[in-house]
């Protein structure tokens, strides 16, 4: 399958899981971005590796990286290999002795380890074009907590029925209304709302 090499945009705090940040991935040949929602202990080991910050003692995927080292096995790339139910699986691919190792991980710890490897990251065609959002800007910030009046203006706010399910908070929102906001989610960068705009959309495209 056809393999799109991908890089760090950025990462931002998620609007709507506490605790959750939004990783976002784009391609390196396009303006494609892919958000992949991530906890906060996976946003922090990705975030200090890339701004150069020494903790005191090794994080786990320090340990990781040492344990690597020293039995000589060589990260060669990570691999963002399915989408399931909204999950993203990613392989480490590794080689040692002249032989390669496929290790399975979640995205955000392969990520994480990508960073202190200094490999690339790649995922298939079908995927980006299954979750990936199209925008026209490469701008981005970095730990960034973007901000939208969409979130009051534009989507109503979830609420609990008695049986303890989420209403759907797109329910009310016309096609048109659904694909007015999409937009106006990219034009902001708010990619974890857009990407739930864009999977309505496509649940009622049928």
């Amino acid at each position: 399958m056809n393999e799109i090499k991908l890089s760090i945009i950025g990462l931002s705090y998620s609007q709507s899981q506490s605790g959750a940040y939004a990783l976002i991935l784009g391609e390196e040949e396009g303006n494609r971005r892919l958000p992949i929602i991530i906890g906060s202990a996976e946003a922090q080991a990705i975030a200090v590796e890339i701004e150069n910050i020494n903790p005191e003692r090794p994080l786990t995927h320090d340990l990781f990286k040492s344990s690597f080292d020293q039995f000589d096995i060589k990260l060669e790339k990570i691999l963002i290999y399915n989408l399931e139910d909204g999950i993203f699986f990613a392989h480490l691919i590794c080689s040692q002795d002249g032989e390669n190792i496929k290790i399975d991980a979640r995205t955000s710890d392969a990520v994480a380890l990508a960073v202190r490897f200094g490999c690339s990251i790649y995922t298939y065609e079908s995927i980006m074009s299954a979750a990936g959002i199209a925008i026209e800007s490469n701008d981005f910030a970095f730990l960034d907590n973007l901000e939208s009046d969409l979130k009051k203006e534009e989507i109503p706010e979830s609420k609990s029925t008695a049986g303890d399910k989420a209403v759907n908070p797109f329910a009310t929102l016309s096609a048109k209304k659904l694909e007015q906001s999409l937009q106006k989610a990219i034009e902001s960068e708010q990619y974890e709302l857009a990407a739930k705009l864009r999977d309505e959309l496509k649940k009622r495209q049928g």
